[in-house]
């Protein structure tokens, strides 16, 4: 099967005259076209779903209408609102830029790629995506999505993870990118490999640029984008301690600002039950311990196994680790703090 060769112009216009009809015109940020709306749209969206995004974007906006009341936010604050959603090295970048957006740009997001770069959690891609969207700029992205809709219609083989293979989606990215109407494309892309050309079960007869896609007409759709070179995930163990004083609170402390669960509050773990005291300097009843259900967490890079273990104080005089990072949980009436997923859970379930 032979593909028609198409110019930039082509590609794009075909692109804009199916977002016309059969786009998402609808989505909470597209309500509001300015930078900061952008951005925490696009922030919350990198490796999560649309359906999953728009309640945290709503809640999220109407706590923090603009990026001056971000920026004066209190860090937990904005976990807590990210509480569930994840990765969440993203909401510590997205405080940050805030404050850099503030102090650095007299709260005016910039209007180069370059610029945007220089604020945290901000790559190029995010960037283009702001600059497009909200200033209608020509500037080029490549989501996940774009990376699909472009390595399947020119059957680029081998993995975007390589320099090589990145730099040479970018240059397709940006030739692609007309000069008017950019703001329309990006979206435009990012809704063709959302609801059209998807990982799987693609709707190639749906497609606005079937007749140039190499991928189709080599039969080969399936086999693009290249997946990243699969790795052995590590499985790392842990207990969780779960212990309530006499008034049924669950202790938490705070983890260290990087890293994994960064600056979110999580309950004590450890690797041996017999070494708790010493490494939590608390007095334990170790004879009162409960072994629950275990559960695993995935991260990118390694499995977590978790066995919870409720366990009662052995007295009340405490002097646990460091006061400032640690504090007593009402699940009754919780505090508006930011939760690592699995510890969520736990306290809802125990």
């Amino acid at each position: 099967m032979t593909t028609e060769t198409y110019t930039a112009e082509q590609f794009s216009g075909a692109i804009l005259n199916w977002f016309e009809q059969h786009g998402r015109h609808d989505l909470p940020w597209q309500q509001h076209k300015s930078a900061y709306h952008t951005w925490v749209s696009e922030i919350m969206l990198q490796q999560t779903q649309v359906a999953t995004v728009i309640p945290y974007y709503r809640r999220f906006i109407d706590k923090f209408p603009n990026i001056n009341s971000l920026a004066a936010a209190e860090i937990d604050e904005v976990l807590h609102l990210w509480t569930g959603l994840g990765y969440y090295a993203r909401a510590r970048n997205l405080h940050r830029a805030a404050n850099q957006v503030v102090s650095e740009f007299a709260a005016e997001f910039p209007l180069t790629v370059t610029e945007l770069e220089s604020l945290s959690g901000i790559g190029r891609s995010t960037a283009g995506a702001i600059l497009s969207i909200a200033n209608n700029r020509r500037a080029a992205i490549l989501d996940g999505n774009v990376k699909r809709v472009l390595a399947r219609f020119y059957a680029v083989e081998g993995w975007s993870g390589k320099t090589a293979i990145s730099r040479q989606l970018w240059q397709y990215a940006e030739h692609n990118t007309p000069y008017s109407r950019a703001g329309e494309y990006s979206q435009a892309m990012m809704d063709m490999g959302a609801t059209l050309c998807t990982r799987s079960k693609p709707k190639c007869s749906k497609c606005p640029i079937i007749s140039g896609c190499v991928a189709h007409a080599q039969q080969r759709v399936a086999d693009f984008p290249y997946s990243k070179p699969k790795k052995v995930i590590p499985v790392r163990q842990t207990l969780m301690l779960i212990i309530e004083n006499q008034a049924r609170e669950k202790l938490l402390y705070r983890r260290p600002p990087s890293g994994l669960w960064g600056g979110l509050w999580s309950l004590p773990q450890v690797a041996d039950l017999r070494d708790s005291q010493v490494e939590l300097n608390l007095n334990l009843d170790l004879n009162s311990a409960v072994y629950l259900e275990p559960l695993r967490h995935t991260f990118s890079h390694f499995h977590l196994d978790i066995t919870p273990v409720k366990i009662k104080l052995a007295a009340d005089n405490l002097q646990i680790m460091e006061a400032s990072a640690t504090l007593w949980y009402n699940i009754a009436q919780p505090a508006e703090i930011g939760l690592a997923a699995p510890v969520k859970k736990l306290l809802q379930q125990y």
